[in-house]
């Protein structure tokens, strides 16, 4: 059976067709695959594992009955959902990994990564990035009230926009430089993220070895997954 890799589904309660998408990929793939991995901003926003949203209380479910089905669901926290916890994980049976996370992929030696920390030339963002992501600042987020935290969520999605419309494209783009830094620290031959929403393989040649870097799709038009069966990768969508 295959490994599948899927990131950056932005799941919302106005996106009900790639909800629907999701939820129909999930129900195939339990019980037929080798396990599942979902690289980050699998949701829209988070503001916590209270997170009242009815739309995905059918998430929780099915990603529950994929676990179940003997097909391991492991996630990686992405720039849109880093406030997802152990709750989230028992409710729903997935597996929290550290980003990056290295592991043995058909023997082949793999990096998986979100991909947003490869993103150095866009210096402010780094510098919120890091914020977020420090234990004591998620701390103080998650103890604000619930409606507190929404509205705070929503206009942090109105400056995003605001700020990548200012952006140029090569700045919001992975940096070459710390792709290799990471090939380099890590030792592995494979590197998989997403974020940048730009799919596609990459090959080429580093410190006298190939490498291969594979940028997952993003879940807007249509859904984006990765398949790796007996060493063989295979990038392909799924209709809406």
């Amino acid at each position: 059976m295959a490994t599948l890799f899927i990131s950056d589904l932005h799941l919302h309660p106005a996106r009900l067709a790639i909800n629907r998408c999701f939820l129909g990929f999930l129900e195939a793939t339990q019980g037929n695959a080798d396990a599942l991995y979902i690289l980050g901003d699998l949701f829209e926003s988070w503001v916590g594992d209270d997170h009242p949203e009815p739309t995905y209380a059918s998430v929780r479910q099915a990603l529950k009955r994929c676990s179940l089905s003997g097909t391991p669901v492991f996630l990686l926290h992405g720039n849109r959902d880093f406030l997802l916890g152990e709750r989230f994980a028992a409710e729903t049976g997935c597996t929290l990994l550290a980003d990056p996370t290295r592991i043995d992929l058909c023997g082949i030696s793999t990096l998986l990564m979100h991909g947003d920390s490869l993103c150095t030339d866009d210096s402010d963002y780094q510098r919120l990035r890091a914020r977020v992501r420090d234990p004591a600042w998620q701390r103080q987020a998650l103890g604000l009230p619930l409606e507190e935290r929404l509205e705070l969520a929503a206009q942090a999605r109105e400056l995003s926009a605001l700020s990548i419309g200012a952006k140029g494209d090569d700045i919001m783009d992975v940096n070459q430089q710390e792709v290799l830094r990471m090939f380099a620290s890590h030792d592995v031959n494979l590197l998989i993220h997403g974020h940048t929403h730009r799919p596609g393989i990459h090959q080429f040649e580093y410190a006298g070895r190939q490498r291969r870097r594979i940028v997952l799709g993003a879940w807007y038009q249509q859904g984006s997954v990765l398949s790796v069966e007996d060493g063989k990768l295979e990038l392909r969508n799924l209709p809406a």
